[in-house]
């Protein structure tokens, strides 16, 4: 089965072709083309992403990347066995341009639709063909930190996923991005205070780390955003005497992994699964990932998708298209697919 992907729920237009070579095996995905055009250049001068600006910007890249992806895979539409397109979550405008050309091309080759929930592509993401030297295998229970969205599931099979968590305001990323606004760093805020912290003293500084009840497992993070904003506020964003900047950003950046990853290790432990998935992009961070090596070294097994399969990208949503085609006689009629703002996790949950 040959499956186009197409994401554009933020900023990132993005097209991929997969192939999968064995029916029922989620590791059995070939990638033959993966394209991302990053719109963080043009977003950086403003502190985050504008939506109108977003829009526009799929506008200009959909169809030379969609291109590219035929290109590089050797193919054409009517080589395809299946379209799938991110309808949700994600900012209404970029979702809108991606499932318009997704309909087209679909419509054109005759071949079935899906729309696919942004955050199922990250869960599925370790599971592209040569993306891991320990291939994952279920169950597991994922740690999903993407954009606006920070999400513990246990997930026992392919859809079939047990919510345990979420953030009740902030995400994760909100939070570097905050916090690297309230610091005069740049952005995206994730890297920004990931660089500044190099060097600093992680434990200078004690922010809080909320909701650390280890049967419980949704997240907040607006409350050590708020801590930050008090702790330089009487300096006018200088230095308390005997802090550095990355004093300042390593203890703040500390408050943030040791949340994640007590909450993480812990609810592996919860529901007795000793493997844990981290995918989206703050799963890139260095310093997360070794807190949690840290936690769980004695009996829990990590896995991250590589690099460049954290960020948004649309190999990841042909894959998890591929989990819904198997079975077209189960999808909506394409014409009903429409761009879904918000689309909360546990719609997709047992």
């Amino acid at each position: 089965m040959i499956i186009l992907g197409v994401e554009s729920s933020c900023d990132e237009t993005a097209a991929a072709v997969i192939e999968m070579v064995d029916g029922d095996d989620p590791g059995a995905a070939k990638v033959l083309a993966n394209v991302v055009v990053s719109q963080l250049a043009e977003h950086a001068q403003y502190g985050g992403v504008v939506p109108e600006l977003a829009s526009r910007s799929h506008i200009r890249h959909i169809g030379s990347v969609l291109t590219e992806a035929f290109q590089k895979a050797a193919l054409e539409p009517k080589n395809l066995d299946g379209v799938a397109v991110t309808q949700g979550p994600g900012l209404v405008g970029g979702l809108l341009v991606g499932l318009a050309v997704a309909k087209g091309i679909a419509l054109a080759a005759h071949v079935p639709l899906v729309g696919v929930h942004h955050m199922e592509g990250h869960l599925l993401s370790p599971f592209l063909a040569g993306t891991a030297a320990t291939p994952l295998d279920f169950p597991f229970v994922a740690l999903l930190v993407s954009g606006g969205h920070t999400i513990l599931l246990h997930v026992r099979g392919l859809q079939n996923y047990v919510f345990l968590g979420q953030t009740r305001d902030d995400a994760v990323g909100e939070a570097f991005d905050k916090g690297a606004r309230l610091l005069g760093l740049g952005y995206p805020g994730g890297p920004a205070i990931e660089q500044a912290a190099r060097g600093g003293d992680r434990h200078r500084i004690a922010f809080p780390r909320i909701l650390l009840d280890k049967k419980k497992f949704d997240f907040s993070f607006s409350g050590l955003k708020t801590a930050l904003k008090i702790h330089i506020q009487p300096h006018r964003g200088g230095q308390t005497p005997g802090q550095t900047l990355a004093d300042v950003a390593a203890s703040y950046q500390e408050a943030i992994v040791d949340t994640l990853a007590l909450k993480a290790i812990a609810a592996c432990r919860h529901v007795g699964c000793q493997r844990l998935l981290v995918a989206g992009g703050v799963g890139a961070n260095q310093r997360l990932r070794e807190r949690l090596a840290e936690l769980g070294k004695e009996d829990i097994m990590l896995h991250f998708p590589p690099l460049s399969l954290c960020t948004d990208n649309a190999a990841m949503i042909a894959l998890a298209g591929w989990v819904h085609l198997k079975e077209p006689s189960t999808l909506p009629p394409w014409e009903t697919l429409d761009a879904r703002a918000r689309w909360p996790i546990i719609d997709l949950c047992s």
